[in-house]
């Protein structure tokens, strides 16, 4: 099943921010990874050691269908400008309805980071809409054993 959710992106406080929301809504972390976990190279910029102890992603899931998840900015990126710093996150069931999202949502808009292979192993892609939504596309492909 398709699913959306928002990702919030944060000037440095994503770790104070998703702790309060914890205590609020109750539930774990599945994951927590900072910058500092990206593998240096592949186009990943050097970031100071205050960067590299940021928020890279969150997720917070509330109730049975949805997920919270977030991040911070860095020097790389840049500031966020409160009120345009919301995504909304598409998972996918197939890498070829992930295209299809993403095609679809880019065309006449931008494009931030073509769908791609990522290191944590999802496909991936970010662009802002024609009308100026900010929107990232992922299929998190089902390993077999």
């Amino acid at each position: 099943m398709t699913a959306i959710n928002p990702y919030l992106i944060f000037n440095g406080n994503c770790e104070e921010a998703f702790l309060l929301y914890q205590s609020l809504f109750g539930g774990e972390f599945p994951y927590v990874g900072r910058f500092s976990d990206m593998p240096s190279g592949d186009g990943n910029p050097s970031l100071s050691e205050e960067d590299s102890n940021k928020i890279m992603h969150i997720s917070l899931p509330i109730g049975a269908h949805s997920v919270l998840m977030g991040s911070d900015s860095n020097s790389a990126s840049g500031a966020v400008t409160f009120g345009q710093n919301m995504s909304v996150s598409i998972n996918t069931v197939s890498r070829e309805e992930a295209d299809r999202f993403f095609n679809g949502l880019s065309a006449n808009g931008s494009i931030t980071m073509p769908m791609t292979d990522t290191f944590w192993g999802a496909y991936f892609g970010m662009c802002t809409d024609k009308f100026g939504v900010n929107w990232m596309v992922n299929y998190d492909e089902v390993k077999e054993e």
